[in-house]
């Protein structure tokens, strides 16, 4: 991704600081494609303000053939950036955890209303709205905000010279902690490099294997409920700082047994066998709850939620851990709780 600032583009919008999304060569992979189709759906939707936007995309030329880049806008930090650089207890406070959340469904609401699905749901692809216009800034000041790039030279071992079409240097993700976000405008979806439509389901996912979907590790038949799992493990961290999996799963295996503990309903029976599994006793969901009680009210890190709202959001979180996709209840269900609306956090 790198950031420059316009001239103009489609949307209308003069001399702004956009984000550039520059995909591999299309000789390379048809992946792209995928990608700026729903960005151009979504584009023509723009109905929701809590999905990252595409302004423009154009073609380049290169050595290992033609690149398509999207013109994005500027977000800022992802949400556990926001926590490392603001937050000691390696957690947000309640009332933002769960303003992140309703804005998180939201935005997930709308793909799934458009058959769009994710594929690469996390919490590092929430990124914060920054909160003050950049566009009139200059060039200067915006890079003393950012810091100086930091350039690395490519060299190959045994100082051999450098292929035709490989990059000659790279450039460090640039750090946010410099920019203030004394306050919150909200977060976007972000990432769509993984989602598909429904015509085009791929085979597999790369989503974090902490908070990929068990059809995915089992290679079921995808579709957008892939996102809904996801979003379960994705409230859980927002709220308590770590993903509902004990410990990063290490294998597939390991993790299946993990969500054997938390899922709601038992391993489906056209999957067992697949992976080895262990103990063929399942709690069917009841320790989801102790557990999310358990992380949530630990004695070391600020908890300002009450028990009561723990309870409701770990029904919630178990209407979306379910094996069966088909079981997962959709965004909507889950936005319409009056816990969203409701006061004291």
């Amino acid at each position: 991704m790198v950031l420059t600032k316009s001239v103009t583009h489609s949307a209308g919008r003069a001399n702004s600081y956009v984000a550039i999304k520059i995909s591999i060569s299309e000789r390379r992979n048809d992946q792209h494609n995928q990608e700026y189709r729903v960005m151009k759906t979504l584009t023509s939707i723009r109905r929701n303000s809590h999905l990252m936007g595409m302004l423009d995309e154009f073609d380049v030329e290169g050595p290992n053939g033609k690149h398509k880049c999207l013109v994005l806008e500027l977000l800022g930090p992802c949400v556990p950036d926001v926590i490392e650089s603001r937050y000691p207890d390696g957690r947000l406070p309640g009332h933002l955890a769960k303003t992140i959340a309703e804005q998180s469904l939201r935005g997930l609401k709308t793909l799934h209303e458009q058959g769009i699905a994710h594929g690469d749901l996390h919490v590092r692809n929430l990124a914060v709205i920054l909160p003050f216009p950049i566009d009139d800034m200059s060039e200067e000041v915006f890079i003393d905000m950012l810091g100086k790039p930091k350039v690395g030279f490519v060299q190959k071992v045994g100082g051999r010279s450098i292929e035709p079409g490989m990059p000659q240097y790279i450039v460090q993700s640039a750090a946010y902690s410099k920019i203030p976000l004394k306050s919150f405008r909200g977060i976007k979806i972000v990432d769509f490099g993984q989602s598909f439509l429904p015509a085009f389901a791929p085979r597999t996912l790369r989503t974090p294997l902490a908070v990929r979907p068990p059809e995915v590790l089992f290679s079921d038949p995808l579709d957008f409920r892939v996102d809904l799992w996801s979003m379960g493990c994705m409230l859980f961290e927002l709220f308590v700082g770590q993903p509902p999996f004990d410990g990063p799963p290490s294998t597939p295996e390991v993790l299946v047994e993990q969500m054997r503990e938390t899922a709601g309903d038992e391993l489906p029976e056209r999957w067992r066998g697949l992976i080895k599994e262990g103990s063929e006793t399942n709690t069917a969901g009841s320790s989801l709850q102790s557990w999310l009680e358990e992380t949530y009210f630990d004695n070391e890190r600020k908890s300002d939620l009450t028990r009561e709202d723990i309870r409701v959001l770990g029904g919630l979180i178990a209407k979306l851990l379910y094996f069966e996709p088909s079981r997962r209840a959709p965004a909507s269900e889950i936005l319409s709780d009056g816990w969203f609306r409701a006061g004291g956090t």
